[in-house]
């Protein structure tokens, strides 16, 4: 049989905020999202990216087993992991076979079924709900929260533990009451263990003039992280 193959956008050896622990970060091509406060807009296009097997990541990753160890893993990223479900899972699988941890950090955009394939082997899903309403998800993202829903759904089908992750962005998702809503929500899940709020950035800015493309958010200010703090007390 052949082997799975994924198109990669790139690699990070030492992430330290995408799961516990060290993690392997592994960045996937493309993503059928257009956030306003994207910052990998080089992972957009599924034209793109370098086309790697399983055997050839997992051959990276042990490289550095050595410095994330028992107490990390490996993050899949991108892009969207859950449009290369096929890669995502048979990637997964083995690193599961090995004994290292997987998270999967996902906006839940993708077939129900391909991502049931992709949990069945996933240690931690990262889930980013990115508004409280459907109203949101259209204007900022051109996603549906009622399909991030009904992945959240299926992680505590498959009792998958779950981090929510939620981007707070001055004058947009800032509210206490969508804060509250936020909350709300992923507190729906049984299967959940943290909401992390993190901070709005502009570090993506050069990336974007690079490619030629306006940012929706060049004049929103950065988020505080003396104001993100007060906001978890709402949570």
């Amino acid at each position: 049989m052949e082997e799975q193959t994924g198109k990669i956008h790139s690699f990070q050896s030492m992430g330290a905020v995408d799961g516990p622990g060290l993690r392997y970060v592994v960045f996937l091509q493309g993503c059928p999202l257009r956030c306003a406060y994207c910052h990998n807009p080089d992972t957009w296009d599924f034209g793109c990216g370098q086309p790697y097997t399983v055997s050839q990541v997992v051959e990276k990753i042990l490289r550095y087993r050595g410095y994330f160890g028992a107490q990390g893993g490996v993050t899949v990223t991108g892009g969207e992991p859950l449009a290369q479900p096929a890669f995502t899972a048979a990637l997964f699988a083995r690193l599961q076979e090995l004994g290292i941890h997987t998270a999967l950090d996902t906006s839940g955009m993708g077939s129900l079924a391909e991502a049931r394939q992709v949990l069945a082997h996933t240690n931690l899903v990262l889930a980013d709900l990115k508004f409280p309403t459907e109203e949101g998800y259209r204007a900022h993202t051109g996603g549906s929260l009622a399909q991030v829903q009904s992945f959240l759904e299926l992680t505590a089908q498959m009792k998958v533990p779950l981090w929510i992750r939620h981007v707070v962005v001055p004058g947009l998702t800032d509210g206490e009451n969508s804060i509250r809503q936020i909350g709300a929500l992923a507190k729906g899940y049984p299967n959940l263990e943290k909401i992390e709020l993190l901070p709005f950035r502009k570090l993506c800015l050069e990336k974007y003039q690079m490619m030629g493309i306006p940012f929706p958010l060049a004049d929103t200010p950065e988020m505080s992280g003396e104001k993100t703090a007060k906001l978890y007390e709402l949570l």
